[in-house]
């Protein structure tokens, strides 16, 4: 006799938490679009530019360059992952189980806004800049 129980989410510290919380109030990107990487990867054409703008993912066209940079930094922080297809990585990104973790509670909470203070961002550039190689 099988049971069939849901996965019990991953428990983070609240560090971890609260890091990858300040590096998303302080990443250019809107509340959806981490809500549309909940169903499906999202492709970094639909992100950059004006198309970002258009789908609603962030407030100004992004220079496709920074778009990835940006992303690449949620990557490093443990929110996103790149998606992989049968010939390797791809230009699409999905989130990781904290990603899901943290827009799954902003969206019962009514949404939030990503205004980061000013030590969000100083902390932030920090943590982007101090960044050791793995």
């Amino acid at each position: 006799m099988t049971s069939t129980t849901s996965p019990t989410p991953i428990c983070y510290t609240q560090r971890t938490i609260d890091r990858a919380a300040r590096a998303v109030r302080c990443a250019p990107f809107r509340l959806k679009l981490y809500a549309a990487m909940i169903a499906q990867s999202v492709a970094l054409g639909a992100i950059a530019g004006t198309s970002g703008v258009q789908h609603q993912y962030t407030h100004r066209p992004l220079l496709e360059l920074a778009a990835e940079a940006e992303l690449l930094w949620l990557i490093q922080v443990g929110l996103l992952r790149r998606e992989v297809d049968g010939q390797g990585l791809t230009d699409s990104f999905r989130l990781t189980p904290l990603g899901r973790q943290l827009v799954q509670t902003w969206q019962t909470e009514g949404g939030v806004e990503f205004r980061p203070s000013l030590s969000d961002r100083f902390y932030n550039a920090f943590s982007r800049w101090v960044r050791l190689p793995f």
